[in-house]
């Protein structure tokens, strides 16, 4: 996949590259970054500023610990200070904003229109891996627990249990019309499945 790297000068492509290959990953790779590349060059004529979500996208989980809960905080500041000479500092703003959003995987308050369009379009790409195929879903939780090995099983089930049932309590889990068209029902069955399965 070769959408979207176009935006980062060879040695920020190389930084973010091993940044994804760090040991403490399973999920959070350079193939997530991959699939997300590939929803975004489904859904690029859609997209306001395309070139903020390919940024998003590129540098949204740049900054991984699974021990530390400033991860996305962090991640917009690597992006705030890449040297992107042909980013126009509008675009930086509304990326940076895209990956601080991830925090809470909710919208920004005080977007307009257009930003807020872009901005739900990259949280339901990033949120797309809940209403993948079961198997594929699966796979995905296995891969999360593997990156929280270091947090007891107890422990671990009853917060990732927390965080999924929070999840099935929005009205939603998908904010544009198109992530609800695609992932929406099989999304809601794999959550549900996995929080009987946690117990």
């Amino acid at each position: 996949m070769t959408v979207g790297l176009g935006i980062a000068p060879g040695d920020v492509l190389a930084d973010l590259r091993n940044r994804y290959a760090e040991p403490q990953r399973r999920y959070h790779t350079w193939a997530h970054i991959e699939a997300l590349l590939g929803w975004f060059a489904l859904r690029r004529d859609h997209l306001h500023d395309p070139v903020a979500v390919e940024l998003a996208i590129l540098f949204h989980d740049a900054v991984y610990d699974p021990a530390r809960s400033d991860n996305e905080a962090q991640s917009a500041r690597l992006l705030e200070d890449a040297d992107l000479p042909d980013v126009t500092d509008d675009t930086r703003l509304r990326a940076i904003r895209m990956i601080e959003a991830t925090a809470a995987h909710g919208l920004a308050d005080n977007l307009d229109e257009n930003d807020r369009s872009d901005m739900a379009e990259f949280l339901d790409m990033d949120l797309s891996i809940l209403g993948a195929a079961p198997a594929v879903f699966e796979g995905y939780e296995r891969a999360i627990r593997d990156e929280y090995a270091f947090v007891p099983e107890a422990l671990f089930r009853a917060a990732r249990r927390g965080i999924l049932e929070r999840f099935l309590e929005r009205p939603t889990l998908y904010f544009s019309d198109w992530g609800r068209d695609r992932f929406e029902a099989r999304a809601r069955s794999n959550v549900a499945a996995s929080i009987a399965a946690l117990g």
